[in-house]
């Protein structure tokens, strides 16, 4: 049979203007399709200073609705030991929901 060639099917430049629209406007997903998109998968990076850099580097978002009164999305599971520091989360709508990774923590 005949060989398959992925350079054929799908074209370059429609790939990287989809990739430079997501990052560029934090929206992901489709461009004709707005309203399904995910919104806030990319930020900008905070430069402030270094440490809050750092910080912004490691930090994670659980993506539900901030307007939630459930509280177990909000808590730390034994399984985050070591991984997710305890005590650094915003205060707010986002407590809990926005957690960092510990000191030590290393992401392979």
């Amino acid at each position: 049979g005949k060989v398959f060639d992925l350079r054929v099917g799908i074209r370059h430049q429609t790939l990287t203007n989809a990739l430079k629209y997501s990052l560029a406007t934090g929206n992901w997903g489709d461009q004709k399709k707005a309203m399904s998109s995910t919104a806030g998968v990319s930020q900008v990076l905070n430069r402030y200073t270094f440490a809050s850099t750092l910080s912004h580097l490691r930090r994670t978002n659980t993506p539900i609705g901030r307007d939630g009164k459930l509280a177990k999305p909000r808590q730390l599971h034994n399984t985050h030991w070591g991984l997710v520091c305890p005590a650094e989360t915003p205060e707010g709508q986002a407590c809990g929901l926005v957690k960092n990774l510990s000191l030590m923590c290393y992401v392979s």
